[in-house]
């Protein structure tokens, strides 16, 4: 199915030329893109570089290289650039090691290892990129379905208010009665354990949060007095609801995306930790290291690579996302003036 994740890596390629041009085209957009470059150039640079290697990550075929069954099995572009299982040692070895970490024996590639080897013989900066797809898909893919579904229920119950809003404040608070950690654990169980099972699973359990400021902001707003305007006008409710209530509140989708994003990635480590979590994970690099710590000497750098790169991530991410709030917020830009 490496065709599959190919495909998917150039509909988002083209996605993103288009959205590029869109941006280009609308005069509002343009200048609110290039005072996000203006604000947050650095943290922009650190997320392309990491949204590079997940597409580099994504990239399969077969063939180039490989031995046995190896050379029928796709392989990325980071995996050809790494190649683990030629670059491989019998166990522990420290960065830029020539010698093994337990015994002294030399290593089969001395000074190689820039992070150095994990109890398997594996590479810790090549283990630290793979998780950089993993980290992106849960939170990118994850916060796609929580975002949609917090704002349909959200907007339309309070837009509406009446029954609809009784019914979905019902369903919130009955979702909101249950520890969010105890129901990820029984979704996971009973979709099973993989990347898109624990995507779904977060997205279950993660929109209520949103969806209560959601109905909120839509409660305020359509009491404003363009709402009225529009209503008395003629407007329909779905018209309001898409020109009006939604554009309205993009600075509130977009720190939400922000505070999902760090949370789904941080709480896919305490998965890892208990055990159910992704193979290949940053959190499952984390999980590892706390057996490693209370050795010695201590071996650090499988923590240290993976909690280094999750926290410029998420750093990255939420620096980007204050800039774009501040950028959107209808009040920051008049006060601003």
């Amino acid at each position: 199915m490496h065709w599959l994740s190919n495909l998917i890596v150039l509909l988002l390629v083209l996605g993103a030329v288009w959205l590029a041009r869109v941006i280009s085209r609308s005069r509002y957009w343009r200048e609110s893109a290039l005072e996000l470059w203006r604000r947050r150039r650095l943290a922009i640079v650190v997320v392309g570089v990491f949204v590079l290697i997940a597409l580099l990550d994504s990239i399969s075929w077969i063939g180039g290289g490989g031995d046995g069954v190896a050379a029928y099995q796709p392989r990325t572009v980071i995996d050809r650039i790494f190649r683990p299982d030629t670059y491989k040692e019998a166990s522990y070895s420290a960065p830029f090691a020539t010698k093994a970490f337990y015994g002294g024996k030399p290593l089969a590639h001395p000074g190689a290892h820039w992070l150095g080897t994990d109890i398997l013989g594996r590479d810790v900066v090549y283990r630290a990129l793979k998780g950089v797809r993993i980290a992106l898909l849960i939170g990118v893919f994850t916060s796609l379905i929580v975002i949609p579904i917090a704002l349909l229920f959200g907007v339309t119950a309070g837009y509406y208010g009446g029954r609809i809003d009784d019914g979905v404040f019902f369903l919130m608070t009955v979702l909101g009665s249950v520890p969010t950690l105890l129901l990820l654990i029984a979704l996971i169980m009973v979709l099973g354990k993989g990347t898109l099972q624990v995507c779904i699973a977060l997205g279950i359990t993660g929109w209520v949060s949103f969806c209560r400021i959601a109905r909120g902001e839509a409660l305020k707003l359509r009491e404003s007095d363009y709402v009225a305007a529009a209503r008395a006008l003629g407007a329909s409710d779905a018209r309001i609801i898409f020109r009006h209530i939604l554009p309205n509140m993009a600075h509130l989708v977009i720190i939400t995306f922000a505070l999902l994003f760090t949370g789904l990635v941080l709480t896919e480590t305490i998965l890892s930790y208990l055990g159910i979590g992704i193979d290949g994970s940053w959190g499952q690099m984390i999980d590892q290291a706390r057996y490693e710590l209370s050795r010695s000497p201590i071996i650090w750098w499988n923590l240290a690579a993976a909690s280094v790169l999750l926290f410029t991530l998420v750093l990255a991410v939420n620096t980007i996302a204050d800039a774009m709030r501040d950028i959107a917020d209808p009040r920051t830009r008049k006060e601003a003036q």
